[in-house]
């Protein structure tokens, strides 16, 4: 009996050790797949174009840019929030609706601005930006978009209020879009608003309705004023190439003349210098040939006939010239 006992509790504290066994091999795998359940829930894939916040215990701590999958740890440690940093977004500003008369009061409001010059012009604009910082954009600034517009509209009245109204309706449009924005940006950075400024477009801008037909005559007469510029610019660009060539020809032309004139001239100094040459040899029969020579060149096709002086008469004699008209 005794051993019966001693064999009946060996089997039981075997069957007991395998249970506790079990047991804790069951819980541990419950415990791991919890643990990987709870760290999965910080798995996270970011496309192109956005970032993620990371916020651990709310206090902020990294700030991922890179698409893909990331991991940060589970809440309630730690947190994300998905910002688009890509999309280009826009608000307009004085620009009516007509859906709404309180909205098209205030868009009139928006756009009727003084000008340098102590005019009123009416002027809308539209702003193109985009998020910078994430982080800043969400928690910097309690709301984004309405500090954005109060900065632009106060950037471009700025601006406005420093130009005449020629150059805010034709003359400088250009330069008013480039210092609004460059303005409004400023503005922004000191707000630490995380907002990037892509583009301030003026719209339509208008001058008062009592003189808006006076200032259409005006811009009328600007555009005819640059349409006969550039007209004159186009028979300026056509008449001096063409001038140049002619000068140019001209210039060529003379240089040809002067040298064949120099040419001619050294050749007819040689040919005085060979003469005079000749003519310290032989004086008198020289003085005779070119006597004869240049009888021959003054009177050509002439029939010519030499008398010695003194002669008595004219005998006829063999012609000495070169051909019909020589001379006798």
């Amino acid at each position: 009996m005794a051993s019966d006992d001693e064999k009946v509790t060996t089997d039981e504290k075997v069957r007991r050790s395998v249970a506790r066994t079990v047991g804790s091999g069951a819980i541990a795998l419950l415990l791991l797949g919890g643990l990987g359940a709870w760290a999965s829930l910080g798995v996270y894939q970011l496309d192109p174009g956005q970032a993620a916040i990371i916020l651990r215990l709310g206090r902020h701590v990294n700030t991922v840019g890179s698409p893909g999958l990331n991991w940060h740890l589970p809440p309630p440690i730690e947190e994300r929030e998905v910002v688009n940093v890509a999309q280009i977004q826009r608000q307009e500003f004085g620009v009516p609706t007509g859906a709404d008369p309180e909205a098209d009061r205030r868009a009139r409001l928006e756009a009727t601005m003084q000008t340098g010059d102590n005019n009123i012009v009416k002027l809308a604009f539209v702003v193109q930006y985009r998020i910078q910082d994430a982080f800043a954009a969400r928690y910097r600034i309690a709301s984004p978009v309405l500090t954005l517009r109060d900065a632009a509209e106060a950037a471009m009245r700025e601006v406005v209020g420093r130009m005449p109204i020629d150059g805010v309706l034709s003359e400088r449009r250009g330069d008013v879009e480039g210092e609004a924005e460059e303005v409004l940006q400023q503005v922004l950075d000191g707000y630490d608003s995380g907002l990037l400024v892509l583009a301030v477009q003026l719209q339509e801008v208008q001058p008062p309705d009592q003189v808006a037909a006076a200032f259409d005559d005006v811009i009328a007469a600007g555009q005819d004023a640059s349409r006969i510029v550039n007209e004159a610019e186009g028979y300026r660009n056509e008449l001096l190439p063409r001038s140049r060539a002619e000068a140019a020809e001209l210039i060529e032309a003379a240089r040809a003349y002067r040298e064949a004139k120099v040419a001619e001239s050294t050749g007819e100094a040689a040919r005085f210098l060979a003469i005079a040459a000749e003519h310290r040899k032989a004086p008198d029969v020289t003085e005779m040939r070119l006597y004869l020579e240049t009888m021959e060149e003054v009177l050509p096709g002439v029939e010519k006939v030499i008398v010695e002086p003194g002669s008595t008469g004219v005998f006829p004699h063999l012609p000495l010239g070169r051909g019909e008209g020589g001379i006798r």
